[in-house]
């Protein structure tokens, strides 16, 4: 019991908060599309309880990726979590089929909505809660990336790095995207409903959030099926892992080195030249130091080094400085 509250804890902490939040907010929502009759507040519930669901799955798969490699599966469970955001891929498809299959029916059959102070509040508060875990994501990717951005500055960070990060967290990040700007669309579909003559527009603010809903489904499911076949680490990072090695005094050389990210975290494997001289105990303390070095780093999930003798041919180019 004791291990597994520990795995909880590890677990990715922006997709735990994002579900409990949706989980609440899908209620309300809910509550309020059944007695205004708003297809527009059932498309944003319909997208609210998407994201719960998703993002219960994806932080249930991040605890699982946490667990230790056992001999059966020695790489470990970090590709865990691209499974459980693959089947949060199909819970949002099936979500934004029912979203859109409703505006269609709006469309062709306006209904009049009532409550329109309820639908009102309850997706401004909507707004306010989708904006604060957004902002939270956010956080977490400028966190996991190890950007220095502040303030103002974490928005351009987290967008030009949200590639890098963790897949929960780039899935509540993309999510909250459109949940954030889908709650505003609603809103002013809500807003020019009551005010405005145009009824249809509730159908068409409908149809608007379920291709939005697909557009997440679209690109969460691209970057997870990367994530299982297995890409290459970004370039920064390859860099600090061959700048952590080069720093060696007795590494003269990288001859060849591979850094796969799995979930979070990377496998290395490398062959380093080392100066020439060195007995085979000598070069094994060695090897066994730098990978002691390499495994201090938290993304880092295993090293495998191998040596070979200096050729004299710089193979490997020196990244800038640390």
């Amino acid at each position: 019991m004791s291990n597994f509250l520990a795995l909880i804890k590890r677990g990715n902490t922006s997709s735990g908060i994002a579900a409990l939040g949706n989980a609440g907010l899908a209620i309300i929502k809910a509550i309020a599309a059944s007695l205004s009759g708003s297809g527009t507040m059932f498309a944003s519930a319909m997208h609210t309880v998407a994201d719960a669901v998703n993002q219960g799955f994806v932080f249930f798969g991040s605890v699982l990726a946490e667990k230790k490699p056992t001999k059966r599966f020695p790489t470990g469970f970090g590709r865990v979590v691209n499974l459980f955001c693959m089947v949060a891929v199909i819970v949002v498809t099936i979500m934004a089929y029912e979203t859109f299959h409703k505006g269609i029916k709006l469309i062709e059959h306006p209904e009049e909505s009532t409550n329109f102070w309820l639908n009102f509040f309850v997706l401004l508060i909507a707004i306010v809660i989708d904006g604060s875990i957004l902002i939270k994501a956010m956080k977490e990717i400028v966190k996991e990336t190890r950007s220095d951005a502040k303030g103002l500055g974490i928005i351009n960070a987290a967008v030009r790095n949200a590639g890098r990060a963790a897949p929960p967290t780039r899935l509540v990040f993309y999510e909250d995207i459109v949940a954030t700007f889908g709650q505003l669309l609603a809103l002013v579909a809500v807003i020019l409903a009551e005010f405005t003559d145009f009824k249809i527009l509730d159908g068409i603010a409908t149809i608007l959030i379920s291709f939005l809903m697909i557009g997440v489904a679209f690109k969460v499911g691209y970057d997870n099926m990367v994530g299982l076949i297995g890409v290459a680490a970004p370039k920064d990072v390859e860099d600090r892992i061959s700048a952590r090695i080069l720093s060696e005094p007795e590494v003269t050389d990288i001859g060849k080195m591979r850094i796969v990210q799995e979930g979070r975290t990377y496998h290395v494997e490398a062959y380093i030249e080392l100066t020439k001289g060195f007995s085979l105990s000598e070069a094994t303390k060695v090897k066994n130091r730098i990978i002691g070095s390499l495994l201090m780093d938290h993304d880092i999930a295993d090293v495998t080094l191998g040596i070979m003798d200096d050729d004299g041919v710089i193979n490997w180019s020196r990244p800038a400085p640390l």
